[in-house]
């Protein structure tokens, strides 16, 4: 999928969400007005991202209404049967967090019942533990882990790494499975969990 704002997205999910809700297609003033947006220029930057993206159809003198392509509707079925794969995630040095969302298939028995997405992993730091570059990784939706789960820990807001987490009242360690890494450190306000690992997959191709 073509990278997407933040606001992108959620005009994009909402016009996902409500397609089948709304009786005809939304003019780009009635779509401002259900999203709460003072500006119709910038929503009309917004629509002309997805436009170019391929999820919204253009409009014209006989089509004014906003219409999700084939492309979009494909997507919102992969979303219904899938988790979103949101990019790549560091398993050694941290690397900047990615949110370009997709859909991947993935087994019911690598997943839980919880809110869950995919990451895939590069680099080396979890060998030890089975966890190699190009793996991809199932992650559960959480913001608190217990000491020695593997997690997602976004660091000083910008760069998200894969790792162990040992935590203690003034200090919290990412600890590699790798014998030649060592742990870091940091002050717990500087450490988010995103989430914690439940599922791996890998290609042999």
């Amino acid at each position: 999928m073509v990278s997407l704002s933040r606001k992108q997205q959620d005009i994009y999910e909402f016009l996902l969400t409500n397609q089948d809700k709304l009786a005809y297609p939304p003019t780009l003033n009635e779509l401002r007005l259900m999203l709460g947006l003072a500006s119709r220029g910038s929503l009309h930057k917004h629509v002309k991202a997805l436009i170019e993206a391929g999820l919204v159809k253009p409009m014209n003198r006989k089509q004014t209404g906003i219409r999700l392509t084939d492309k979009a509707t494909e997507q919102l079925t992969e979303q219904n049967t899938g988790l979103p794969y949101v990019g790549r995630i560091a398993a050694g040095k941290p690397i900047e967090a990615i949110e370009n969302i997709s859909y991947m298939s993935v087994p019911e028995q690598i997943k839980t019942t919880n809110p869950c997405y995919v990451l895939q992993v590069k680099g080396d730091s979890m060998i030890d533990e089975g966890i190699f570059d190009g793996d991809w990784v199932v992650i559960e939706q959480r913001t608190q882990a217990q000491n020695g789960e593997i997690v997602v820990a976004l660091i000083d807001k910008s760069e998200a790494t894969l790792k162990f987490i040992e935590q203690y009242p003034h200090e919290t360690l990412l600890i590699p499975a790798n014998s030649s890494m060592a742990a870091m450190q940091f002050r717990p306000e500087q450490i988010e969990i995103q989430g914690v690992l439940v599922g791996q997959m890998r290609s042999y191709t």
